[in-house]
């Protein structure tokens, strides 16, 4: 275990067993000497992952008293492990949650987009074939698309939410658009995939575009299912 990972996988590790109910709420954790003697770290890191724990509103301190597990309330922040990204079965579980997100984008844009929002969305959608056309992957384009309909929603929370969460799909899209790269019949499906969407919310047909949203992101999933190990390894 490299050092600078240490207080990373103590804190997801604590994490873990504060969400699970192993710490239930208003519990003390125990002191920094027994974690570090439970995790075989030093005190320094325990004292970081807490410090990391605080920051997130898992955990308290109380003068005199030690470390508690907070309640979980409305100020405990959303969050997902950033390790999310070794793991292709943490991957898809991101990309079930984003097929709802996504799906509900898609209806609300073809409810809502202006003109204008429509016209960008388009712009979107044609500089992915430019970007994979001139030898780049096409991610950055790819996510800017996705971005533009949650834009035409209307509501600023889909935008906050789906740049939440692509900060933890960019690498696994980078490693499925490398795969599909090589599989031209994986690549003309994304094309009409994306196409469908674009349609639908020209058509401004909400049920449709939902349709076509969902659609896309379970053959997403059943892209990155398909991908061989040892091309995920070479690709990290």
């Amino acid at each position: 275990m490299a050092s600078a990972k240490m207080p990373d996988r103590v804190t997801a590790t604590l994490s873990e067993l504060i969400r699970s109910g192993e710490y239930p709420a208003k519990s003390r954790l125990p002191s920094e000497m027994e974690m570090a003697r439970q995790f075989g770290v030093s005190r320094t890191v325990i004292r970081e992952a807490v410090s990391r724990l605080k920051s997130e509103g898992l955990v308290e301190s109380r003068q005199g008293s030690g470390v508690f597990v907070r309640e979980i309330g409305p100020d405990t922040p959303f969050r997902i492990d950033p390790a999310v990204v070794e793991s292709i079965l943490s991957v898809l579980q991101v990309v079930e949650l984003r097929r709802g997100l996504e799906a509900e984008m898609a209806a609300l844009a073809a409810e809502r987009a202006s003109k204008v929002q429509i016209a960008a969305i388009g712009v979107k959608l044609r500089a992915i074939d430019r970007a994979v056309a001139a030898g780049k992957d096409g991610v950055d384009a790819d996510m800017e698309f996705h971005r533009s309909i949650a834009r035409a929603t209307g509501n600023p929370h889909f935008q906050a939410l789906w740049d939440f969460l692509s900060q933890f799909l960019k690498k696994a899209m980078t490693i499925t658009r490398a795969w599909e790269a090589t599989r031209e019949e994986s690549n003309e499906q994304v094309r009409d995939e994306h196409q469908a969407i674009f349609d639908t919310i020209t058509r401004r047909d909400p049920e449709a575009a939902r349709s076509a949203a969902r659609h896309h992101m379970e053959m997403s999933a059943r892209r990155i299912r398909s991908i061989d190990a040892d091309f995920v390894r070479a690709h990290k």
